[in-house]
């Protein structure tokens, strides 16, 4: 499925259901009318803007940016202050910037975007009902409430599809190191699930935020089927890489700046990660399987992990040598000692939590 285009999330509320601009649109389409609006004024706005006439004090409600809209130029607002500036505006960004819009009123707005660095709003008259925000490089097309909620039905349902996979790819990773045969490819195999679901919950979040304020369940769902996915990252990082890493760090970045082709490809993924070779033997420290302890510290999961060294020593350790590791105490290595039980009596997939 194809990513949305990654335009900023704030110029995105901007446009959401139920804000003015948006609102707007829709009466411009009514009208069919069409229109022209730079989101934003400062002085190279103005440097950019010919003719029409200025407003002191005027107020910003979507009436009268449709109602501006029914003349020929463009109009300027000042969303911050909730004003309208300047109307029936003839714009004259540079002519040199490179655009692949077609209609005038298109490509004007890709350059005044691209030359400002502000929302720059373009929409088609005559019944097109078409409505293109610009903004720097990027395009986005404001598409109805029905077709958002579709498309976001649409990426629920392969996120589904994406969890079943990691749950099963955890579990079998989980086996292999109950039976100590794990290789770096069954690591980045589980990596490259869960930075795919990262990836898939990053586009419904800006579907969510078009949305605007009718978008609570799509989040709630979509947090559900993500709930513990970045820690699982961070945890087999720190299992396998070949030295710990510090506190704190974190690999998530790494993985952004992956492309989508890239996520997909297992050597690139290890190599973005300094992960080993794919198919070189390896040995969890535990991380992971630590993680499952309810409330256990990060400083007594660290400790552990010194001590022993490897999951397959933490799991032969019995309930008196867990509790001679600072910070853990009788009660605690028993629970330890139950948990490293039930894993090793019936693998399954760990719960995961952040």
């Amino acid at each position: 499925m194809t990513p949305k285009a990654r335009a900023p999330l704030e110029t995105l509320r901007k446009f959401a259901p139920g804000t003015p601009l948006r609102e707007a649109v829709e009466l411009i389409f009514q009208q069919n009318t069409g229109a022209l609006i730079v989101v934003g004024s400062d002085d190279q706005v103005e440097r950019l803007c010919s003719g029409g006439f200025e407003f002191t004090g005027a107020q910003f409600t979507a009436q009268k940016i449709a109602e501006l809209a029914k003349m020929d130029g463009g109009i300027v607002v000042d969303d911050v202050q909730r004003a309208i500036v300047r109307a029936n505006v003839h714009f004259i960004p540079d002519p040199s910037l490179p655009t692949e819009e077609t209609g005038t009123r298109f490509r004007t707005a890709d350059r005044l975007a691209q030359q400002t660095g502000l929302p720059a709003l373009a929409v088609s008259e005559e019944g097109r009902s078409v409505a293109v925000v610009f903004t720097g490089q990027e395009r986005f097309v404001l598409e109805a409430p029905t077709a958002l909620f579709a498309e976001a039905n649409q990426r629920l349902q392969s996120l589904e599809r994406l969890r079943r996979q990691l749950d099963e790819a955890v579990e079998r990773l989980t086996r292999y190191e109950i039976e100590d045969v794990v290789t770096i490819r069954d690591v980045v195999k589980v990596i490259q699930r869960a930075a795919l679901i990262l990836r898939l919950m990053d586009d419904l979040e800006l579907i969510a935020v078009e949305l605007g304020d009718e978008a609570p369940l799509i989040r709630l769902q979509a947090a559900d089927l993500a709930e513990g996915v970045a820690g699982l990252i961070e945890s087999l990082n720190i299992d396998y890489q070949r030295r710990k890493p510090r506190r704190g760090a974190t690999v998530i970045p790494k993985l952004d700046a992956l492309g989508n082709a890239d996520l997909y490809h297992s050597t690139r993924v290890a190599s973005a990660l300094g992960l080993p070779p794919l198919d070189q033997e390896v040995h969890s420290r535990g991380a992971r399987t630590l993680g499952v302890v309810p409330r256990l510290p990060d400083s007594v999961r660290d400790a552990l992990i010194k001590r022993f060294g490897t999951y397959k020593r933490l799991q032969e350790a019995t309930v008196e040598e867990l509790d001679d590791v600072e910070g853990v105490g009788p009660a605690r290595a028993k629970t330890i000692r139950r948990y490293l039980d039930h894993l090793e009596a019936v693998p399954v997939t760990p719960a995961l939590e952040d």
